[in-house]
C-alpha cells in the first residue's frame, strides 16, 4: 500500500513523498515501514511502541483513531495511509512569562 510521508519526515525516507509498504493491517504496515526506514521509528512511536499522540494517521480518508479496529484495521494494497504530524508552537519565553505573577498597578 502507499504511505504518504509528510515533509518533515521525508529526511528519513531519502526524500520520498510516498513509499509502498506491504502489510495486512495498519499496524503491520507501520511495523514494516519502520523496518524499511528505521530512522522514522522514534518520530512515530514512543519507546513503549505506541503511536505518538501528535501523529495523526488516515486510512484513505478515515482517521484511524475512530475506526473500530484502530491500528488493527485490515488494509488492502489499494488503500493509502497518510501521516500528518500535529503542529504546535509557541515561544517558551512568552509562555514562561505568562506563568509569572506580575503585579498590576491600578
Amino acid at each position: 500500500m502507499k504511505i504518504h510521508i509528510p515533509t518533515p519526515l521525508r529526511t528519513y525516507t531519502g526524500g520520498l513523498e510516498t513509499v509502498s509498504i506491504p502489510g495486512a493491517t495498519v499496524d503491520g504496515v507501520f511495523q514494516q515501514l519502520t523496518v524499511t526506514y528505521p530512522e522514522l521509528k522514534p518520530h512515530l512511536f514512543t519507546p513503549e511502541g505506541k503511536l505518538r499522540s501528535f501523529v495523526n494517521v488516515y486510512l484513505n480518508d478515515d482517521d484511524i483513531r475512530y475506526l473500530e479496529g484502530k491500528q488493527d484495521t485490515a488494509v488492502k494494497d489499494s488503500d493509502e495511509l497518510t501521516i500528518i504530524p500535529s503542529i504546535a508552537g509557541g515561544n517558551e519565553f512568552v509562555t514562561g512569562l505568562a506563568l509569572l505573577a506580575i503585579p498590576i498597578k491600578s
